[in-house]
């Protein structure tokens, strides 16, 4: 497994993901206001639901990455 930042790599298109990431759940968080509707989201590997009220519009949302175990 590469272990360099992802901003690193060589693939454009993987450079950039992250940025794209970002993008659509910006997107569906202002989709869930329109609608009324929750986000799902998982942090720390656990499954959160949130209210379109619960993100302020305009703020983002970190989701803290999971405790993946190397099996190595």
């Amino acid at each position: 497994m590469n272990k360099q930042p992802i901003e690193q790599a060589h693939d454009a298109d993987l450079r950039l993901s992250k940025v794209a990431l970002q993008r659509a759940a910006r997107q569906a968080h202002e989709l869930a206001r329109k609608t009324g509707t929750s986000v799902v989201v998982s942090r720390s590997g656990i499954v959160e639901y949130l209210s379109p009220q619960a993100v302020p519009p305009g703020q983002r949302v970190q989701e803290s990455a999971p405790p993946y175990i190397d099996k190595k």
